[in-house]
């Protein structure tokens, strides 16, 4: 059993920052790529990053340039540093072990026009 805490979220007007966290228990965190994932009122859940045990990343095409996806093993933490924030940023924000069905209560980040 994997337990997830985001935690980070919150209300920015766009252009500003936000910095997440996820906190994972279990010493397994290491042997796994991490995801953060959004999910927006009325859409679906959709990948936002990925970051592999070694630390290659992925974005997806509407962060990239502006968000970071990073992790510290030792803490077993992974990070979403979030700059130049949009309106269409706004959303719950999760992360997610890769192919596991673990999920935490989701961080809400909200944008202001």
């Amino acid at each position: 059993q994997v337990q997830l805490v985001e935690s980070g979220g919150g209300l920015v007007q766009a252009g500003g920052s936000l910095r997440l966290s996820c906190a994972a228990s279990g010493s397994i965190f290491r042997f796994y790529t991490m995801g953060w994932y959004r999910q927006a009122p009325g859409k679906q859940r959709e990948l936002v990053a990925i970051i592999t045990p070694h630390g290659s990343t992925n974005y997806a095409d509407s962060v990239k340039g502006r968000f970071t996806i990073s992790r510290d093993n030792a803490k077993n933490t992974v990070y979403l540093q979030m700059n130049s924030l949009k309106f269409e940023d706004t959303a719950v924000y999760y992360c997610n072990p890769d192919l596991t069905p673990y999920w935490g209560q989701g961080t809400q980040v909200t944008v202001s026009s």
